[in-house]
């Protein structure tokens, strides 16, 4: 793999700050944009170099990286990995030495100078001339999904773009806000033969309902008249999954709550498990009386009285 030297793509040097960066990343990009240079093939070339150095030295935690490891930065975190592996590794050879032998590995990013393991890690030879290449799983792709309540209320498949990738995938029903789930080889290559790294997707629910979700279970507030309160009578109102009719109870009180079994939300993974749904009764007074209405309101003060 060819080296190059972002900071001389960019005219610049280690020390430069991140607003030298951005200067000189617009100067050069004006300078050599393929629309001010047609048919200029070494102008496109360049201009990508640019827009690479850019895209890595302008992002603190890649330019780390690359500082670090030079060329291989993009592998920064297998390798990390890797090293923590057999440092482990060696210190449990070494607790069972008896010679209290510790193997020692070190990195260099001036290109063409590898550790051992480091040159082992990425195909290159071993200590004593061994060809044996260690398989490392490639890294982990992580990605956030936003959903809403409603959309989880039954399993569905859906797609997604994921670095670029449309990926359909089954959401189950009642996933919950901020769940992960992992989907096995989506990550990305793995090195030396090594298996694909895996995606982690984090999902993000809104709950666009009137209801108030705690688990499985779901709770909201349902407006009943005084008349029907005081009566008893019939009343339809919504759930999930549609209307149902519920019989009111004579005397119904102000903030009394009911239970309805099943009527929730779906269980994960389990579609015909439900939370369960809490109703709790909002008495609304009548409003805009007439004087019939006031006489009649007025004879049952009276008659309480007595």
């Amino acid at each position: 793999m060819e080296f190059i030297d972002y900071y001389k793509v960019l005219g610049l040097d280690k020390t430069a700050s991140t607003e030298d960066i951005k200067k000189a990343y617009r100067k050069l990009a004006r300078t050599h944009h393929p629309d001010l240079n047609p048919n200029n093939s070494e102008a496109v070339k360049k201009f990508q170099q640019i827009n690479e150095a850019n895209e890595v030295l302008s992002d603190p935690e890649k330019r780390k990286k690359y500082d670090q490891y030079g060329k291989d930065w993009k592998h920064a975190d297998q390798f990390e990995e890797a090293q923590r592996q057999r440092q482990s590794q060696s210190q449990y050879r070494t607790q069972h030495n008896p010679f209290g032998q510790e193997e020692h590995f070190t990195y260099s990013n001036n290109d063409g100078e590898f550790s051992d393991f480091f040159s082992q890690m990425f195909g290159g030879g071993t200590r004593g001339g061994q060809g044996n290449q260690v398989k490392y799983k490639g890294q982990d792709y992580r990605a956030e999904v936003n959903l809403n309540l409603t959309d989880v209320l039954q399993t569905h498949q859906q797609t997604f773009t994921v670095n670029g990738k449309n990926i359909r995938i089954t959401v189950p029903a009642g996933i919950e806000d901020g769940q992960e789930i992992k989907i096995k080889g989506y990550g990305s290559e793995g090195m030396n033969g090594g298996p694909k790294g895996d995606l982690y997707i984090t999902f993000h629910v809104n709950n666009n309902t009137a209801y108030k979700r705690t688990g499985n279970d779901l709770r909201t507030n349902v407006p009943l008249d005084l008349y029907t309160a005081i009566l008893g009578g019939e009343k339809y109102v919504d759930t999930p999954n549609g209307k149902v009719k519920l019989n009111i109870k004579p005397e119904t009180q102000n903030g009394e709550t009911i239970r309805l079994k099943g009527k929730g939300m779906p269980v994960y993974k389990s579609d015909d498990q439900h939370g369960d749904l809490y109703l709790t009764w909002q008495i609304e007074l009548p409003k805009n009386l007439n004087d019939q209405e006031k006489q009649l309101f007025q004879q049952l003060a009276d008659a309480a009285k007595k």
